[in-house]
């Protein structure tokens, strides 16, 4: 292990665009779905849709924060319907795998989905037994990262010292609360959209494009 992270037990992952590239575009796929639901809700045409989506998504975290606080969706249907996409963009990636599962220690996910969806997904990945368990948008009572609670509440829920974690992320915003209360951070800068909001070098341990070679060059040392 990289003698900078020796200390390190507990190894805390994103989910999407993190374990998989973010050109795969899976968001895309769930764009749509998010503008459909909008269009079906407000009775608003695809454009004003988008405008609400990403306003929402910018100021509340989630579109389904905004669609929540404004419009008292229920969080269950939205999900339900925007995670019903195809899954037959991201493939199983061997290596990761191989790193992901020699990392020492615990290994968990930290996602603004929810843990049904998380599911299908790391299973198309070839992922299901590499992770002890799923830290989902429910379990963060809907308040999605970046707000502190979801950090505060994963730590309390695991017993995870936050000084003996790492946090991988591809939103640069949603590492300072993982900073602030502790952790390693390393930014999975990879052309998710508005990943670079926000970013700071004074929350940013390591900033990478790929999360296999940062995990093979870690380990390795």
């Amino acid at each position: 292990m990289h003698s900078g992270l020796a200390h390190i037990d507990t190894w805390i992952f994103d989910l999407d665009n993190t374990l998989y590239p973010a050109k795969a575009d899976l968001f895309g796929l769930i764009d749509i779905k998010m503008g459909e639901f909008i269009e079906g809700l407000l009775g608003c045409d695809a454009r004003e849709a988008r405008r609400i989506q990403k306003q929402y998504f910018m100021e509340h975290g989630t579109t389904l924060s905004g669609l929540m606080q404004h419009h008292g969706t229920d969080p269950q249907t939205f999900l339900n319907y925007v995670h019903d996409i195809s899954l037959d963009r991201i493939d199983p990636d061997p290596v990761l795998g191989r790193h992901i599962r020699a990392l020492p220690g615990r290994r968990l996910i930290f996602t603004n989905g929810d843990a049904a969806y998380a599911l299908r997904v790391l299973d198309r990945l070839g992922l299901l037994d590499a992770f002890e368990f799923i830290h989902d948008i429910h379990a963060c009572q809907y308040v999605p990262k970046p707000d502190p609670s979801g950090y505060r509440e994963l730590c309390d829920r695991y017993k995870i010292d936050p000084h003996t974690s790492l946090f991988f992320e591809d939103m640069a915003r949603n590492l300072r609360p993982a900073k602030v209360i502790g952790m390693t951070t390393v930014w999975v800068n990879n052309g998710s959209e508005a990943g670079n909001v926000g970013a700071a070098s004074e929350f940013i341990d390591y900033e990478i494009s790929e999360l296999a070679p940062f995990l093979a060059d870690m380990l390795k040392d």
